[in-house]
């Protein structure tokens, strides 16, 4: 992903909690990487691992702001919250759509490199209910945020701030 460090915060799998010692984990590594954007899974969904988390991320992301906040590191605090909406079963419409076409295949090969997770759940069927093989679908969901700002592969975005507009004009998507 041309990433130069990836870190796990060692929360446990299946068994995420908003409890102190995680939002402690959590805001440290906010504080280390200092991000200016921070993408979250949507808080409403199936896998309870993604909505504990996106709760849990949201607090650590106040909390890291906080000077007198008992953690490792300098405050900081992230400039803007976004949640994916990649792989939502009910329909959200997106605040925005990032074109991705020039990486999508960069992408497929990221999601590829944790198949230990995708490529023994039997028909997609264990992750997504539909059943579909996990990177036919990922490519047709792509396609079809694509196809919203009018392009090959879009990944969709919710935020619950208003976003600024400074020029009209430049506004990416041609209406008609």
């Amino acid at each position: 992903m041309g990433l130069s460090e990836r870190r796990n915060a060692g929360l446990p799998d299946a068994a995420i909690h908003n409890d102190e010692p995680s939002r402690r984990a959590v805001v440290e590594a906010i504080r280390h990487f200092a991000p200016q954007v921070v993408i979250l899974p949507f808080p409403v969904g199936r896998h309870p691992d993604h909505r504990i988390a996106s709760e849990l991320a949201r607090d650590a992301c106040f909390l890291a702001g906080l000077a007198k906040y008992p953690a490792v590191g300098p405050p900081h605090r992230p400039f803007k919250i976004v949640y994916a909406l990649a792989y939502r079963e009910d329909p959200v419409k997106p605040s925005f759509v990032v074109d991705i076409s020039d990486q999508f295949e960069r992408k497929l090969a990221a999601i590829r490199s944790y198949s230990s997770q995708f490529d023994d759940a039997v028909s997609a069927g264990e992750i997504f209910p539909t059943g579909q093989d996990l990177y036919s679908l990922v490519e047709i969901q792509n396609a079809h945020y694509g196809s919203l700002i009018r392009s090959r592969f879009g990944e969709p975005f919710f935020t619950h701030e208003t976003v600024l507009v400074d020029d009209l004009v430049q506004l990416g998507v041609q209406s008609m």
